[in-house]
């Protein structure tokens, strides 16, 4: 059995030249040492387009049995390390140089009627698909961690912040569940992009189309798209899905961060509403007292990455014309970089918030009686004063505590008159922090009863997905 020569002969183009490229181009032209991660889907593509070429007729029996085993074999063999270190080209180089190795000119084959830009194509989607799943598995860890914090701290009452100030009483549940509705949105938006990623390119061939009449329906079926794709020079130029993919991690990413951004605030010494595991916090080279929150400064930062991931795809997308260009060799390292980032950041920070303790003490501390000023002012509007008139007159009263050195729930009876006839019997009332917080009752608001209600509809869309 004859076998392809050595890597360095082993190349998938080059009949028309009479020289070897410059060793300096083949340095800019190597990516396996980026695409080297897709050979598992490279080897799984090459098995489909096996039957393909063999329902169009253009393999017999053994030649189909010889490539299906060889395959087997490479497969075999790159998961035992056969391409560490290799000098391939690319991906797509390495599996066929390993295929010729194992069944000899057979290989040669293989490539009848497609191209390497309908495979890697291919490749790509089957990939991102994959790595939609894994960030999905990860996005719900993290959305049970809240939804569980929250169900523990329903009956903690802290300020709630707009602008860092202090604005109103709430239920340190529903500021867990404020994180955890955009990780709902986060799912179903890497849920929609997998639906349009899910499109298969095999079969565009180079642009054009392939001329080996191999059934494309069959093709997806086995490799398990969605839909075939309808324009090969679409198929084979379009990154617009690993654009939008790389937009949906950018924004767990933010939402991570955002996340991380109010923890690190709360567990800040001034603050001091969470504690933090010590398996999640660091110390310092020099301050032998510091306990610090790495972890969410880490998980604030990597953002930013995500970011520059995608300014990189959508410059590369940018001005090309239909169809492939070799600029998209420059797809996966941002795409990679984006999902490796994002599965690096969400199992620490979803670790951080499932062994972090709220200090309820802390939180009591930090409330004030200026946060029920808004309860007062609707008070009056119920009494039929204009909310916008009893605005301003609960901001006359709070300007008056000020002044008097006073808590606004202790300004004195006389005082309160001058401003309001209403307001000395307000104050006598006495609100606790629980009454403010249960009359914000309406659907999403911060009652107990909403609070439940939303910890129900969360633990049902983080739920692990039942066995089969």
């Amino acid at each position: 059995m004859s076998t392809e020569p050595t890597i360095e002969s082993h190349q998938l183009w080059g009949g028309r030249f009479q020289s070897r490229p410059h060793e300096a181009l083949v340095k800019l032209n190597e990516s396996l040492s980026v695409d080297y991660r897709l050979w598992p889907y490279d080897v799984r593509v090459a098995a489909a387009w096996v039957d393909g070429l063999t329902g169009a007729g253009l393999l017999d029996a053994t030649e189909r049995a010889l490539l299906a085993e060889g395959l087997g074999r490479v497969s075999a063999r790159l998961a035992g390390g056969a391409g560490d270190g290799a000098q391939d080209e690319d991906v797509h180089t390495l599996v066929e140089r390993l295929l010729y190795e194992e069944v000899g000119d057979v290989a040669g084959k293989l490539n009848t009627g497609r191209s390497r830009n309908d495979q890697v194509a291919t490749d790509l989607r089957l990939w991102c698909l994959d790595a939609i799943d894994a960030v999905d598995r990860e996005i719900a860890a993290l959305g049970r961690a809240l939804v569980s914090q929250a169900e523990r701290g329903v009956d903690l009452i802290l300020p709630g912040y707009t602008h860092g100030q202090r604005a109103q009483p709430i239920r340190w549940a529903y500021v867990l569940l404020g994180h955890a509705w955009p990780l709902v949105r986060d799912r179903q938006r890497l849920a929609d992009a997998a639906d349009r990623i899910s499109e298969l390119p095999l079969g565009s061939a180079a642009l054009a189309g392939s001329a080996i009449a191999v059934d494309r329906e069959s093709l997806r079926q086995s490799l398990g798209f969605q839909r075939v794709a309808s324009n090969g020079l679409d198929a084979t130029g379009s990154r617009d899905y690993v654009a939008e993919l790389i937009f949906a991690l950018a924004l767990v990413a933010t939402h991570a961060s955002r996340l991380a951004g109010e923890l690190f605030t709360y567990t800040s010494s001034e603050y001091g509403f969470v504690r933090l595991s010590e398996s999640f916090c660091t110390g310092s080279s020099l301050l032998p007292q510091k306990r610090n929150p790495d972890v969410l400064e880490i998980a604030r930062a990597k953002q930013s990455r995500l970011v520059g991931d995608l300014v990189s795809i959508l410059s590369v997308m940018r001005g090309l014309p239909a169809g492939y260009s070799k600029d998209l060799q420059e797809d996966k390292a941002p795409l990679f970089d984006a999902v490796d980032t994002v599965l690096l950041t969400l199992p620490a920070l979803c670790g951080a918030v499932a062994e972090m303790e709220p200090l309820p003490e802390r939180m009591s501390q930090a409330l004030d009686a200026s946060l029920l000023a808004t309860d007062l002012a609707d008070d009056l509007a119920v009494e039929g004063v204009p909310f916008r008139q009893a605005h301003e007159l609960i901001g006359n009263l709070v300007r008056a505590a000020e002044s008097l050195g006073v808590a606004l729930m202790d300004v004195p009876a006389g005082t309160a008159a001058t401003v309001h006839k209403l307001l000395p019997e307000m104050l006598a009332r006495r609100r606790s922090w629980e009454d403010s917080v249960e009359r914000r009752a309406t659907a999403g608001g911060s009652s107990r009863a909403s609070v439940r209600a939303q910890v129900a509809r969360l633990s049902q869309e983080f739920a692990l997905p039942e066995s089969p």
